[in-house]
């Protein structure tokens, strides 16, 4: 259990660091990066659960996403016992990477008090044009390719091993970022976005947006649908 949550934690911290911290590079006033645009935030996010998957990878497995933790407790690789853990350590990783790039960024985030949505969208996931339904079926699509071919990456020989798979999963942020990113801001992980727009709400900012509570359980549900989706697609082709 302390594996667990020492993994999980951590390299959820670790991945919020880097990924929120991505966003605030290019988005907030009188960064050296700003404006650098889409590909460098796909990319640095492709990177952002490559570098905690490397670290962590075998004290925890390295889920860093609730989503895929309850899906692979569905398909009976994690005990349901283990979830709470799971869940609560990737949410308060989540939660405490986003401090952190709030201090990193504080005279940042008051040289951009004129964009609150900006300084908000540097934390937690909105969608571009508001659509409750096309907006989940986003969040559900994008989670179902995370979890499916994290599964199917299991049928390469030697590539767990190696260490190949987790190169594989880094590719596979980035096209999922690249392909379906501009809907909703592919969140695709619950702890992700909650645990980020937690810290929003509670921080100080100098002009600050409300944290869109309205459309949080949006990227909380979604993506846990995709994923148990995806194990009963993987379950159906490749075991049954």
């Amino acid at each position: 259990m302390r594996d667990i949550i020492m993994g999980e934690f951590f390299g959820t911290m670790l991945l919020i660091i880097l990924g929120d911290g991505v966003v605030a590079n290019v988005l907030l006033n009188k960064s050296g990066q700003k404006g650098a645009g889409p590909v460098q935030i796909t990319t640095a996010w492709g990177l952002a659960v490559l570098i905690p998957a490397c670290i962590f990878g075998k004290l925890s497995g390295a889920s860093f996403n609730p989503a895929l933790s309850i899906a692979l407790a569905f398909k009976g690789d994690v005990a349901y016992g283990d979830l709470p853990a799971y869940i609560i350590a990737q949410i308060a990783g989540a939660f405490v990477g986003a401090l952190i790039v709030y201090i990193l960024f504080k005279d940042h985030y008051d040289a951009t008090s004129d964009r609150p949505l900006d300084v908000r969208a540097t934390f937690c996931t909105a969608p571009t044009i508001p659509n409750t339904f096309r907006n989940l079926c986003s969040e559900i699509v994008g989670t179902f390719i995370l979890v499916f071919a994290i599964l199917g990456f299991s049928q390469v020989d030697g590539a767990a091993a190696a260490g190949v798979d987790k190169l594989f999963v880094y590719a596979l942020i980035v096209s999922v970022g690249m392909s379906l990113g501009g809907l909703t801001g592919y969140a695709i992980n619950p702890a992700r976005d909650l645990g980020p727009r937690i810290a929003y709400a509670v921080l100080p900012f100098k002009n600050k947006a409300d944290a869109n509570w309205s459309y949080s359980w949006i990227p909380v549900v979604g993506p846990i649908i995709g994923g148990i989706i995806a194990v009963l697609l993987y379950n159906f082709i490749f075991i049954a």
